[in-house]
């Protein structure tokens, strides 16, 4: 029981780790990802969506097709293929830290600036 604790926590600091870093990398405070609500608020900012968007999350069903976008346009922002969008949903734990501890570099919102 004691070793999957230890996983679990990895895990979750991988996860941390990898959107605080992925914050930074975007000009926005990594503390930020420790605050809940507006860890999305900041997201959204990322991705270049106005803040209601959240209130779009509070919708069942609804949040599942705009979480999905979001992700999808974090995955532009950092130069990545709509694929990529694909990993993060199915294998965060491989495809996140990729984004946020990898090479990717921040482009703008939704890759604005290509």
């Amino acid at each position: 029981m004691g070793a999957v604790i230890v996983i679990y926590v990895a895990i979750i600091l991988l996860m941390l780790i990898s959107y605080w870093k992925i914050f930074t990398k975007a000009g926005k405070p990594g503390w930020a990802i420790l605050i809940p609500i507006y860890n999305i608020i900041v997201l959204l900012e990322i991705v270049g969506k106005p803040w209601w968007w959240l209130l779009l999350m509070l919708i069942p069903l609804v949040n599942v097709v705009f979480g999905i976008w979001m992700i999808n346009l974090l995955s532009l922002s950092y130069g990545k293929s709509s694929g990529f969008t694909v990993g993060i949903i199915l294998l965060p734990v491989v495809f996140l830290p990729i984004l946020g501890l990898g090479s990717a570099t921040y482009v703008g919102p939704a890759g604005a600036k290509k």
